[in-house]
């Protein structure tokens, strides 16, 4: 089973915010996921983000690869070491 860590869209429409899930890549956008590490909301001024750095590290262990997105909030919170350093 391959297992992404991706986000799932919720809140009303036009005013989106997202779960950061870990769920089988089979699995639709929204369907049932495996755990919850977080949350990121953008529209807020900063974008507000919100990650279980513990458990992000352990999925990440046992080779869950995020999504593009996904990878670039965990850089931006020190979660991923980003390639240029």
């Amino acid at each position: 089973m391959a297992v992404k860590i991706r986000l799932r869209r919720m809140g009303a429409k036009k005013a989106p915010f997202y779960r950061v899930v870990v769920a089988d890549s089979r699995a639709p956008r929204d369907g049932r996921s495996i755990d919850e590490i977080g949350y990121y909301n953008p529209l807020t001024q900063p974008a507000t983000v919100k990650i279980d750095a513990e458990k992000a590290q352990k999925w990440l262990a046992e080779g869950a690869q995020p999504s593009d997105t996904v990878r670039n909030l965990f850089r931006r919170e020190g979660i991923l070491k980003s390639d240029k350093e």
